[in-house]
């Protein structure tokens, strides 16, 4: 049987950067398949991934991907075309290291033999601490019926539960649990959404826009090698 995993990837404190655990969390709640097929929370562990990617044979990761569309928006990549969205328009570090991932899958010869990325454009990035945006959060149920959907063509089945799992046997485990951790979440007023409030209401720090030019007159080139899908 082919193996198979659906990983989420990204941050669940830093907004919409979590959408990629949120949806592999919600699809592991209400779903479950055979033995062949594995959901991981990849959360931002980049690089090591990769003993799990290269064991799979049909790899969907959902995530928040810079499209550059609209707020919100759901598109689906498939194939060689998956490594060039993970690192175009990067959302977060994590994406640089998944990139990584399959460039390393791909040199010992254990590439996934499909490979389809979920991703939805972030509307909010910049809530530290923060919880999906309603338009990401919206994007969740229509993710995974994207996923269940293209798994068909495999004969891989998604099978609903009875009832959802309980909070207790999710992925990450009850402590990250959405809703409980929006509860107890302190308030806008308590805690800054935008950074280090010992820093930013500080008046020994200067936060400002101030550009360096570099003190030479020299021509600085560089060469890049895109490494073909990379």
């Amino acid at each position: 049987m082919k193996k198979v995993l659906i990983l989420g990837i990204g941050n669940i404190l830093w907004a919409d950067e979590g959408f990629g655990v949120r949806t592999v969390e919600q699809l592991n709640q209400q779903y479950q398949f055979e033995d062949n097929v594995t959901l991981m929370d990849g959360g931002t562990q980049g690089i090591y991934l990769v003993q799990y990617v290269e064991e799979a044979d049909i790899l969907i990761v959902f995530d928040a991907i810079d499209y550059g569309l609209a707020a919100g928006e759901m598109k689906l990549i498939e194939g060689d075309d998956v490594p060039k969205y993970m690192g175009a328009k990067k959302v977060s570090l994590h994406q640089t290291g998944f990139q990584e991932v399959l460039m390393m899958a791909d040199m010992l010869q254990r590439y996934p033999e499909h490979l389809l990325l979920i991703g939805v454009q972030p509307y909010d990035l910049e809530d530290f601490g923060g919880s999906l945006s309603e338009l990401a959060r919206k994007q969740i149920n229509p993710a995974i019926d994207a996923a269940i959907d293209w798994l068909k063509q495999f004969n891989i089945q998604a099978k609903k539960r009875d009832s959802p799992l309980s909070n207790e046997h999710l992925l990450a485990g009850n402590e990250v649990n959405s809703k409980i951790y929006e509860q107890g979440r302190p308030s806008a007023q308590e805690a800054s959404r935008i950074g280090d409030g010992r820093v930013l209401n500080s008046e020994e720090f200067t936060i400002e826009y101030k550009p360096h030019p570099l003190e030479t007159d020299e021509v600085i080139a560089c060469d890049v090698d895109h490494r073909g899908k990379y």
